[in-house]
């Protein structure tokens, strides 16, 4: 007779247990602080991704204007006539709060000869060794060609909290490329 009594004690229990609705709010609060702080700490780690992606991407337009204001159209083309170029594309990359941890591409600055075709789109003509006479060979014959410096930039991205947040899933190399024209 003794277990059958601890076994109704226990069925009684079971059901004022069922009843009891104290702490479900808690439980609850903490669930949803849980969710909450995961969606702000995967809001950082995107925004923190998207700044530093603003960074690269404005780095790279500083050293194409850097390679537009050191070579005046006496020093071009540049990759060989400008001394300061190298220097004043890397001092240009280096000036955003990513600082010296953007980089320039290996194989950049890159400059060439460029027409426009019958579309309006710019299309590489020839390199700097040989400029050519005209555009007639993208079918506008009338136009001269225009010298363009082309800057390729990369930084490396890690995320704030790898594993945890999506930031892992997040490219780790950030590379951006700008061409302005020179001439």
């Amino acid at each position: 007779m003794g277990w059958e009594a601890g076994f109704v004690n226990l069925a009684a229990f079971s059901a004022r247990l069922s009843r009891n609705e104290r702490g479900v709010a808690t439980i609850e609060l903490s669930l949803m602080v849980g969710f909450l702080s995961l969606a702000m700490l995967n809001t950082v780690e995107i925004a923190k991704f998207y700044f530093q992606k603003m960074e690269v991407e404005n780095a790279t337009q500083m050293g194409a204007q850097a390679a537009w204001k050191t070579c005046d159209t006496t020093k071009l083309p540049a990759t060989t006539n400008c001394s300061g170029l190298t220097t004043a594309i890397t001092t240009a990359i280096s000036s955003t709060s990513l600082g010296n941890a953007v980089t320039l591409q290996t194989g950049f600055p890159q400059e060439g000869y460029y027409c426009l075709n019958t579309s309006n789109t710019l299309v590489y003509a020839s390199n700097v060794s040989s400029k050519p006479a005209n555009c007639s060979a993208t079918g506008q014959a009338t136009l001269q060609p225009g010298d363009y410096i082309k800057i390729q930039t990369q930084y490396s991205y890690s995320p704030i909290f790898p594993g945890f947040t999506i930031g892992s899933l997040l490219p780790t190399s950030i590379t951006s490329t700008s061409m302005m024209r020179l001439q």
